[in-house]
């Protein structure tokens, strides 16, 4: 899997149909989640001109897009398929626990066709992203 940083898209595609607060959690996960797992996706920290030191932030814009649950679950499934895209899924499961542990038992319990993500984020290649979500609307 291609990791470049350069010739990359990030993104993060949220239920159009969530609350704010829920929405914001959502999105906060996947980012979260990739920039733990993509290397080099983080920059360096950076000094301001007082000396004062800030950790870095992303290398590249992460947009966030909106769309349908359906719509969600769609380009998931073509992502996850996709070996060089990096699929992160937050389901409405996963948004409902209150602890880890409860995430995990209740995942062990629920087949992945039962599963609705509340976000997905995704990072690879531009084409097969701009490809997969290009005609989706940022959220405002």
């Amino acid at each position: 899997m291609n990791h470049d940083i350069d010739s990359s898209k990030c993104v993060i595609i949220v239920n159009e149909e969530l609350a704010a607060g829920l929405t914001v959690n959502a999105a906060s996960v996947v980012a979260l989640t990739l920039g733990r797992t993509v290397p080099g996706l983080i920059g360096q920290d950076v000094k301001d001109a007082d000396g004062g030191v800030h950790l870095g932030i992303t290398l590249i814009p992460v947009p966030i897009l909106k769309a349908s649950a359906e719509k969600i679950a769609e380009i998931h499934r073509l992502a996850d398929a996709d070996p060089d895209v990096i699929t992160v899924g937050f389901s409405d499961l996963a948004q409902s626990c209150r602890t880890y542990d409860e995430y995990t038992d209740r995942m062990a319990q629920t087949p992945a066709t039962d599963l609705a993500f509340s976000s997905i984020g995704l990072f690879g290649p531009r084409k097969p992203l701009n490809k997969l979500t290009g005609n989706l609307s940022l959220l405002r």
